[in-house]
């Protein structure tokens, strides 16, 4: 029998479990994906950037953009948003391209979008 030496590392949940699993049920993701569209070649696509600002909101911080990775960095992100993402993928350069789709598209029609889909699957 091999003496294998097993690593374990302790994560920061706290509240954001709760929130990122009724952001996966609403489909908020799924949805910002289909307005947007994925693009095979990012890291990170537009639905898993907002699932992460809105995380990063409820987590009570208001920093500058360029200091966003920092707040993941103690939080298990690949559970919390998805596999293979790293707090370093979420940077100001990657927030900003997607804040500026998103207020090109419109905030109040995503909002619309989002809140219809809630209703019509909660009915």
């Amino acid at each position: 029998m091999k003496n294998q030496k097993e690593e374990l590392e302790s994560k920061n949940l706290e509240h954001l479990g709760i929130i990122s699993g009724i952001i996966d049920e609403i489909g908020i993701v799924e949805k910002i994906n289909e307005i947007f569209l994925v693009d095979s070649r990012e890291k990170v696509n537009t639905g898993e950037v907002i699932k992460a600002i809105i995380l990063n909101g409820l987590g009570f911080v208001s920093r500058p953009l360029y200091l966003f990775p920092d707040f993941f960095q103690d939080k298990p992100i690949e559970h919390l948003i998805g596999e293979g993402i790293k707090a370093s993928d979420l940077n100001d350069d990657k927030i900003g391209r997607v804040m500026d789709k998103l207020y090109k598209y419109g905030l109040t029609k995503i909002f619309l979008i989002i809140a219809l889909e809630i209703v019509k699957n909660w009915e």
